[in-house]
C-alpha cells in the first residue's frame, strides 16, 4: 500500500473555486433534469471502474446531493435548490478540468471538487441528514405524518439558512470582505 497526500494552498483552493464558478455560469441550473441525469451517470460510471477507492468514496457523496433534490418530503426549493444544482453542474460535464476518460487521473479533479462542494454545502447536508433520520425514526414509530415531516423540514431548512448566513458573517468579519463562495 502506498499513501499519497497533498495539501491545497489558499491559492489552489481559489483556483478550483473559480473553475466551479465558471462552470456554474456556463451551465443553466434550470436544466435540472440534464444536470441530475449526468451526475447520476457519473456516479454509475465511477462505480463500474477501477478508480481508486478514495475517488469512488468522494464521488459517491454526490448521491446524497441528488437525493436531496429528489426527495419529495424534503422539498428543497428556490435559491437553496439552485445552490445544490449549481454544485452538481460541474460533475455533469465529462470534459471537465481533467476529462473523465483520462485513465487513472480522469476522476481526480472530480474528487477534489466533491470535497469543496461538500464543505460549501455542509449545512444543507447536515440538515438533510437530520431530516432523513427524523423521518426514519417517525416511520419506525409509525408516527410519520405529513404535518410532522413538514414541521421538521421547515425547522431544519431554516436552521440551515441561519448557519450558512452565520458562516458568511463570520468569514466577512475575519477577512473584512465577502468570502469567495462556490455559489
Amino acid at each position: 500500500m502506498m499513501k499519497i497526500s497533498f495539501e491545497l494552498s489558499d491559492k489552489d483552493l481559489r483556483y478550483f473555486r473559480q473553475v466551479l464558478q465558471k462552470v456554474r455560469k456556463g451551465r443553466n441550473a434550470a436544466n435540472e433534469g440534464k444536470i441530475l441525469g449526468e451526475a447520476r451517470a457519473l456516479l454509475d460510471e465511477v462505480k463500474d471502474t477501477d478508480a481508486p477507492s478514495f475517488v469512488k468514496g468522494r464521488i459517491g457523496q454526490l448521491g446524497k446531493l441528488i437525493d436531496m433534490l429528489e426527495d419529495a418530503d424534503w422539498r428543497l426549493e428556490g435559491a437553496d435548490r439552485k445552490r445544490v444544482l449549481n454544485a452538481l453542474a460541474y460533475f455533469a460535464d465529462p470534459d471537465d478540468l481533467i476529462p473523465d476518460k483520462v485513465p487513472g487521473l480522469g476522476y481526480l479533479d472530480d474528487a477534489i471538487m466533491v470535497e469543496l462542494v461538500v464543505q460549501d454545502l455542509k449545512h444543507e447536508i447536515e440538515a438533510f441528514d437530520a431530516f432523513v433520520e427524523f423521518r426514519k425514526q417517525k416511520r419506525k414509530e409509525k408516527k410519520a405524518t405529513a404535518e410532522s415531516l413538514d414541521k421538521r423540514r421547515v425547522s431544519l431548512q431554516g436552521r440551515m439558512r441561519r448557519r450558512r448566513r452565520g458562516d458568511r458573517e463570520r468569514h466577512s468579519r475575519q477577512r473584512g470582505k465577502s468570502p469567495i463562495s462556490l455559489f
